[in-house]
Parts: C-alpha cells; sequence; structure tokens
C-alpha cells in the first residue's frame, strides 16, 4: 500500500522519530500526506480544511509518537489521527450526519438501498467511456454523497487499499462492521454510477 515502507525501515523510521530526528518527520511527512489528506478531503468535503486536518495530524503524532506502541503500521495510525480529527471539526460544524447499519427505508429488503432498474454491465464498456473526465468527475461526486460512514469506509478499502482489519482499526469498529459498510457504499455508487451510464451508453444487463 502506499504510504508504507518495509518493516525493518519503518521500525528504525519509529526510533529516529523518537529521537526526535527532524529528517525522520520530514520523511514521515512525505511518505503519508498524501494518503492522510485524501481521507480528511473525503470526509470533509473542502480542501483547505482537509489542508489543516493534514497539518494538525502531523502534529499530533509528532508530539505522540513515544506513545505509539507500533503494534499497527505507522500509516494506519496517521489515518486513525486524521480520522478523528475530521470528525471533531465535522460535530463541531454541525455536519455530522448518522447512518445505521440496521436502517431500513421504504422499497428496500434487509437494510439494503434500493438498485435501480438499470444496472449497467460496466465491464462492457469500452475503456475510453470509463475514463472520460466527465465520469471520473461522476464517480468523485456519488462517492462525495455518501453518508461519512459509508464514504470513509469506502475510500479506505477500495481507494486507499487499506485491508478490512487495518480500516476496522482506524474506525474503531469491527471487521464484519467494515464489510457491512463496505457493502452498502459499493451498492449505493452502482446505482448511482449505473443510472449515468444508462443514461448515456444505454448498455443495460
Amino acid at each position: 500500500m502506499a504510504g508504507d515502507v518495509p518493516v525493518a525501515t519503518e521500525a528504525e523510521l519509529l526510533a529516529r522519530l523518537r529521537a526526535g530526528d527532524a529528517a525522520a518527520y520530514r520523511q514521515m511527512v512525505e511518505q503519508n500526506s498524501a494518503q492522510v489528506y485524501s481521507v480528511a478531503l473525503s470526509l470533509l468535503g473542502d480542501e483547505q480544511e482537509a489542508e489543516d486536518v493534514l497539518q494538525e495530524t502531523f502534529l499530533n503524532a509528532f508530539q505522540a509518537i513515544d506513545r505509539f506502541e507500533g503494534r499497527s503500521k505507522l500509516s494506519t495510525w496517521l489515518y486513525r489521527i486524521a480520522y478523528n480529527a475530521s470528525l471533531m471539526r465535522l460535530r463541531k460544524q454541525g455536519r455530522m450526519t448518522t447512518f445505521s447499519l440496521d436502517q431500513s427505508h421504504p422499497g428496500e429488503e434487509e437494510g439494503e438501498p434500493r438498485l435501480s432498474q438499470h444496472l449497467v454491465d460496466w465491464s462492457a464498456l469500452p475503456a475510453d467511456r470509463l475514463l472520460t473526465a466527465e465520469a471520473r468527475q461522476e464517480m468523485q461526486q456519488a462517492i462525495a454523497e455518501l453518508p461519512e460512514t459509508l464514504r470513509t469506509t469506502f475510500v479506505l478499502r477500495d481507494i486507499q487499499g487499506l485491508s478490512g482489519a487495518e480500516t476496522a482499526e482506524v474506525l474503531g469498529i469491527t471487521v464484519q462492521a467494515v464489510k457491512n459498510r463496505l457493502h452498502r457504499a459499493r451498492l449505493r455508487l452502482r446505482e448511482r454510477l449505473s443510472e449515468y451510464f444508462a443514461e448515456r451508453f444505454q448498455t443495460v444487463v
């Protein structure tokens, strides 16, 4: 996964960080800043606030490095700090929304989102249609419209490439809850993007 380093190198980096090595701090920032920023932006939806969380994350990490036991990857720990910092901002702004994993809505069965009648077989679409700027923008917008719980899980698992266990650690939930959230996020994105592609390419399964 991007942002990670081999175990031996990370152990050495951690030792240098604990010793107050400025070069080690710069290395930690360089290796993880893009991924940490992506997680913050996915939650906050604001570039300046994501930048603020990015700086806050590394400052907090540097101050708390002696308390990091190294049981998880350094990158996973940084994700956790960024996630908590982002949630604090959402709560202060009154932008925090809730989503029950067992929530049901009219027309849905067993808590699953109602699927569109126009489900597109994306694998059948030409690559140039999937990679257009418009399609990428539509995908980003669809992700942004997911509830925070689903959006962050999707970003960590499917975009950042964290394992189920790593994602569970970052979010402070169980691996099964990660699976549930990821399943619902993918269903919602599938419905939204299927409608988009169906309207433009009229490829229906």
